[in-house]
């Protein structure tokens, strides 16, 4: 009971704090504000792109314990390799980072064309990575080196533009009244929050981990956020400030996944590693090419969402090379291609009819193509014409449209470029006005242009091995020739279609007979390798004719598979014959 008194005291006492912090410091500012649309999230929501840094004593076993490697993340070795307290504190009077140069950080994270930094200024083993008076086992007081690196990185960040972010765990492995005197604990918590928001300038984001603890509940993180944007109102606060699974703090923070679409209602930011580790281990070579993290930015900016990527430093201070040679690879594409990021909105659409994604900024569409197919079609929107197209790189030069029609148009197909960037071609597209998606129908139903679009990932699949593939959106995995697909079509226009499949075959694979049936009529057609199962192709199948309303099935099967595998099927589409 006593343990239950004192806490409600600490609680009040934090809540009086925040009210009489909110009248001195945030005159007429609202705390509960919509983060979707609030001022203080516009450069969140515009910068899309910024760098995680997990830095700490963890860097210095660099994944390894008495010569031994320890499995799991670096950042996690004091808990993975079951380190107690005394021997693990001894670390930091072998932490002295002589190499670390703040400007040369933040240069890294602006050249890659990041917009923000966030850097672990205490992690879950509980030292802390800035000046602090509330305990000695900090980087200034702990270590040889003495000095404090936030410091030198909230004033790199200031002169470079860009914003200066915390990340802090509420979890703290090395305290145990964490476990036996929580309210002791917070206290002490809360003390540093207070000396990170008030000794540094104006921050960022404060990016909550570790609320998975027993005593955190939602109360305590509505507190908590309270408090913090008491101290500074225009700070960002993620959802890990409460539990995680709620809708808490300002944004959501799917980690190392990319979400199939937008976080409906929220602000998102998929965290993400360049290697498998955040914390810096040495034996972790597992790199993910620069084009990958390429694609993944645009993939996460065509949902809406932001993208932070990592990097974690080495006990002396440095950025691995590894990392910053990836960056600088990302940083060329966006020193060309920013402008298809920053300040964009998600695509108009859930899926795009080519191997990419699409941002948005006003009139302007940005069409992201990875693999250029045969033929590239310009996206058409109902009573909204193209005013012109071209590409970002003004060293690109789009192909000749393959059918007749003066270039710009809709709805024709452009052959591949003589030069493509193999990471992501960005074509401009302007349009008389703002773009907006014209309502889809529903799966199988026909358009108002009399058109259906079958879609891979609506179709009812038959077998062992078939399967939605979503990050190919398609139909795939078909490598047993008796598996199939199934659609169903409400006719409401009959009349003479066009039908049209968009298809994947990888090197070898080619070959595979099959059959399209549709109300006793069928069209069959033969896979061609187009490269790879991710280069998606147009194959013109044939007419057919739907001569009756209502409602009817359709089917693809197999006749025969010689490769490993029949297709990987994006699409099927019925046009209206001319």
């Amino acid at each position: 009971m006593r343990s239950l008194a004192r806490a409600a005291a600490i609680l009040a006492a934090v809540l009086m704090v925040a009210a009489a912090a909110r009248a001195e410091d945030a005159p007429g500012k609202d705390l509960k504000d919509d983060p979707l649309t609030s001022p203080r999230t516009q450069w969140f929501r515009d910068g899309k792109f910024g760098m995680f840094i997990h830095w700490g004593l963890y860097a210095v076993p660099a994944g390894a314990w008495k010569g031994k490697d320890v499995d799991g993340i670096g950042e996690w070795i004091m808990n993975n390799a079951h380190i107690p307290v005394s021997e693990y504190e001894p670390l930091a009077r072998e932490f002295n980072p002589v190499r670390f140069d703040a400007a040369a950080w933040v240069r890294v994270a602006k050249d890659a064309g990041m917009k923000y930094v966030v850097i672990t200024s205490k992690h879950h083993d509980g030292f802390s990575m800035f000046r602090t008076k509330l305990t000695p086992y900090n980087i200034v007081d702990a270590t040889p080196w003495k000095k404090d690196p936030m410091a030198d990185l909230a004033e790199a960040c200031k002169v470079a533009g860009l914003k200066f972010c915390f990340y802090h765990s509420i979890m703290d492995w090395r305290r145990p009244e964490q476990n036996t005197d929580f309210p002791k604990y917070k206290e002490f918590m809360m003390g540093q929050l207070k000396e990170l928001l008030t000794q540094y300038g104006p921050i960022g984001i404060l990016w909550f981990d570790g609320e998975w603890i027993g005593p955190w509940d939602a109360a305590q993180g509505r507190a908590l956020y309270e408090y913090c944007r008491t101290l500074q109102p225009d700070l960002i606060i993620n959802n890990r400030v409460g539990k995680r699974g709620r809708t808490d703090g300002d944004y959501e923070t799917p980690e190392q996944e990319i979400p199939a679409g937008a976080v409906k209602g929220r602000l998102w930011e998929t965290c993400m590693t360049l290697n498998d580790t955040w914390g810096y281990k040495k034996n972790d070579q597992h790199w993910k090419p620069a084009a990958d993290v390429v694609r993944k930015l645009v993939d996460i900016a065509s949902k809406g969402g932001n993208f932070l990527l990592n990097v974690g430093p080495t006990g002396e201070g440095e950025i691995p090379a590894e990392s910053v040679e990836r960056l600088q690879e990302v940083g060329r594409w966006m020193k060309v291609n920013g402008e298809s990021i920053y300040g964009t909105t998600m695509s108009p659409w859930k899926r795009c009819p080519w191997e990419g994604r699409a941002t948005v900024k006003g009139k302007t569409l940005y069409m992201h193509v990875f693999t250029w197919p045969s033929g590239l079609r310009v996206p058409s929107i109902k009573d909204n014409p193209v005013v012109s197209m071209k590409p970002l790189d003004p060293s690109i030069k789009l192909g000749f449209p393959d059918v007749g029609g003066s270039v710009g148009n809709p709805d024709e197909w452009y052959t591949k470029p003589p030069k493509v960037d193999p990471m992501d071609t960005v074509i401009v597209v302007e349009y008389r006005d703002k773009v907006e998606a014209a309502p889809e129908p529903a799966p199988g139903k026909q358009s108002a242009d009399g058109e259906f679009l079958l879609k891979g990932a609506d179709a009812e699949l038959h077998g062992e091995t078939i399967k939605y593939e979503d990050d190919k959106d398609c139909v795939g995995f078909w490598t047993n020739a008796g598996d199939w697909a199934s659609w169903n079509l409400e006719v409401a226009k009959p009349g003479t279609f066009q039908v049209t499949l968009t298809l994947a075959c990888d090197k070898g694979a080619g070959g595979s007979e099959f059959v399209l049936a549709v109300g006793g009529q069928e069209l069959k057609g033969k896979v061609a390798e187009t490269g790879a199962w991710t280069a998606f192709e147009t194959l013109k199948l044939g007419t057919l004719k739907l001569d009756k309303a209502g409602k009817v099935a359709l089917s693809v099967k197999a006749l025969s598979k010689p490769g490993l595998g029949v297709m990987n099927l994006r699409a099927i589409e019925f046009k209206p014959a001319q």
